[in-house]
């Protein structure tokens, strides 16, 4: 039986870990040969989020927006629909193939079409952040919502329990685990769709920015943006770790 580490271990080790790849990114690329326009040092990188701090954030606040609307509407639209197919498995059967079909079609065939629909706003990067994000959601919240078994859903017929109160007490809460593990993943997966999106079409936002530098040849810039999209992408996801402590309790 392996031994569980104490709780300053595992805040302890992360932090070193990570400073160990930073000090051998620092030292070890750069003895190595490595070409700076390549692989900028981190200390070139944190130069340019500092002296570019202004031009930075004007691009991460639009996808910051993509991004999150992406992550809220895509994965509202899951539940929503989740609860419709788990109520009634006539329009499950009739539509989650179809639902299934348009997840085949990847995200960088499909973005295109979005952008010819809605255009070059903002909307289409929410839109494609939404997608990538719906499909994961909707198949973990309908194994949540069916996870309860025989005896419970037998339990609450003796009880006289409502079709709401099944829901409400037994469906929702036992889902909980499961989407929020969707949640956890959809937090990259927004920040990804929403720079796809940028790629596609845009001047504003981090993907655009990714864009001009890798063709400018500004490599210390091109990794500046990168930090600040993996950045946004652990913030989604520290909310959605704070919002399961709040509202699924361990047994």
């Amino acid at each position: 039986m392996v031994t569980p580490l104490p709780p300053l271990a595992r805040t302890v080790l992360p932090v070193a870990g990570a400073a160990s790849l930073v000090v051998a990114w620092q030292y070890l690329l750069p003895m190595a040969g490595v070409p700076a326009y390549i692989v900028p040092t981190p200390t070139a990188v944190f130069a340019v989020l500092a002296r570019d701090a202004a031009l930075l954030s004007g691009h991460f606040w639009p996808t910051a927006i993509e991004a999150g609307a992406g992550f809220l509407i895509g994965n509202l639209a899951a539940i929503l629909l989740a609860v419709v197919f788990v109520h009634s498995r006539v329009l499950q059967a009739a539509y989650f193939p179809v639902v299934l079909f348009f997840n085949t079609i990847p995200v960088l065939a499909l973005s295109p079409i979005i952008i010819l629909i809605f255009g070059l706003g903002m909307t289409p990067k929410i839109v494609i952040a939404a997608v990538i994000c719906f499909f994961p959601t909707l198949i973990n919240m309908i194994r949540g919502l069916d996870s309860a078994g025989t005896n419970e859903h037998e339990l609450f017929r003796m009880l006289s329990a409502s079709r709401w109160e099944v829901f409400w007490r037994l469906r929702l809460p036992r889902s909980m685990p499961l989407l929020f593990s969707s949640l956890r993943i959809s937090s990259a997966t927004a920040v990804i769709g929403a720079i796809v999106g940028e790629w596609i079409g845009s001047d504003k936002g981090l993907g655009a920015l990714i864009i001009q530098a890798t063709f400018n040849y500004q490599s210390d810039r091109l990794y500046a943006a990168i930090v600040l999209s993996s950045l946004l992408a652990i913030g989604i996801f520290a909310m959605v770790v704070a919002a399961e402590r709040l509202v699924v309790r361990e047994p």
